[in-house]
């Protein structure tokens, strides 16, 4: 049947071809002519889920608390006159722009990247975005659609945590139960802010955009708020996996001459979510894993003398940083004997570790020095 149909559409493409024009150059243009109106149809398609996602977030919204709409509404009118008052000032990236970073393998690069007192920091810097959120949300921010597919659900999401926080001080009545019987909306709205996340940290700006920014508070609230992190971490672990395993490639497969000053903000952003209790194991499982294949790599390489990547080994340091920070964290928890963090891969990591370091100590000394560092936390751990 299908041999027939294709040899009666190519007669009929013979016969329907106009004079001057051959039968390939024809069906080469009703192929491009086809695509395009696929193209159109897609370009609908997504135009139309994206307003069917919206208007069932304001659906929720409405459900949860109709007052907080109702009053959100008159108070649009003077939200663009907030719009230019951002909660975290960028100049800094731009800052970091004067330098390449390529001495990052070094304690004095590790702090003038920002990683390391960042750690320290990113309380104050998760509370100062609660300044933001306690306004009136903003309105559109787009001028693209790669900038729209973040803003909308940062919008959204902006809003579901003013409810939360004047529902909190009992200035509002709000019943998240709603969000229960709605898992969809919830689920696609913070998918959204993965991807559109992942997206532009693929293509970093400096300075920063001031949306980026947004995304990246509003996911830090929803991960730490009491109640609303339950249902988001509930319905959308695996996709915030899929988001951390993103950023680990990221860092790993980056190789731009200037790429250190991007990797930062990913580094400090796993950092971040390493400070969540729940995503903190499953992190450290995935930079265990990371860190333990390209050494078994390295010691491959090495001992058969073929080239290695030397971008990706730049790039570990940065991994291996954040590991150490996290599980320093971790030690330093009283409820550390309750936890066993690593699982099966704090397990792959330690066996024959003392033959990796050895075999690349002479070579490498940096590299074993640092995962020397991360078995001796991992020992003390399991030794407490």
């Amino acid at each position: 049947y299908l041999k027939i149909s294709k040899l009666a559409l190519a007669f009929a493409i013979i016969h329907s071809k106009p004079p001057g024009k051959c039968s390939k150059e024809y069906t080469e243009h009703l192929a491009r002519t086809v695509s395009e109106q696929d193209f159109g149809w897609k370009w609908k398609v997504e135009s139309l889920e994206a307003e069917v996602l919206r208007l069932r977030q304001e659906l929720l919204l409405n459900r949860i608390s109709p007052r907080f709409c109702l009053e959100n509404r008159k108070q649009d009118t003077s939200a663009e006159t907030l719009l230019g008052q951002e909660s975290i000032n960028p100049t800094s990236y731009s800052s970091q722009l004067e330098d390449s970073g390529c001495d990052v393998c070094n304690d004095s690069a590790f702090d003038s990247l920002g990683i390391a007192s960042d750690f320290h920091q990113s309380e104050h810097n998760v509370n100062t975005s609660k300044y933001w959120l306690e306004r009136v949300p903003p309105l559109n921010l787009c001028h693209t659609s790669k900038e729209q597919s973040l803003t909308a659900p940062v919008h959204f999401l902006q809003r579901l945590l003013e409810m939360r926080k004047l529902s909190e001080r009992g200035v509002l009545q709000a019943d998240f139960s709603e969000l229960e019987n709605d898992s969809f909306t919830i689920c696609n709205s913070v998918s959204q802010l993965l991807d559109g996340l992942t997206f532009f940290y693929s293509s970093p700006e400096f300075p920063a955009p001031g949306f980026l920014t947004e995304g990246v508070c509003v996911l830090l609230s929803l991960i730490t708020d009491t109640k609303l992190s339950n249902h988001v971490l509930k319905k959308c672990f695996k996709k915030i996996e899929e988001f951390k395993k993103n950023l680990i490639q990221i860092i790993l497969r980056n190789r731009s001459v200037n790429r250190f000053q991007a990797l930062h903000s990913v580094s400090q952003m796993l950092g971040l979510l390493g400070r969540n209790n729940i995503l903190r194991n499953s992190l450290i499982s995935l930079l265990l894993s990371g860190v333990r294949q390209f050494a078994e790599q390295l010691v491959q390489a090495h001992q058969v003398q073929s080239v290695y990547d030397i971008a990706q080994y730049e790039n570990i340091f940065l991994l291996c940083m954040i590991l150490e920070q996290l599980l320093q964290n971790e030690t330093e928890e009283s409820n550390i004997s309750s936890s066993d963090y690593g699982g099966e891969e704090k397990i792959k990591f330690l066996k024959n570790l003392d033959q990796v370091i050895l075999h690349l100590s002479d070579e490498f000394p940096l590299f074993s020095l640092y995962l020397w560092r991360v078995s001796v936390l991992l020992n003390s751990g399991q030794m407490q």
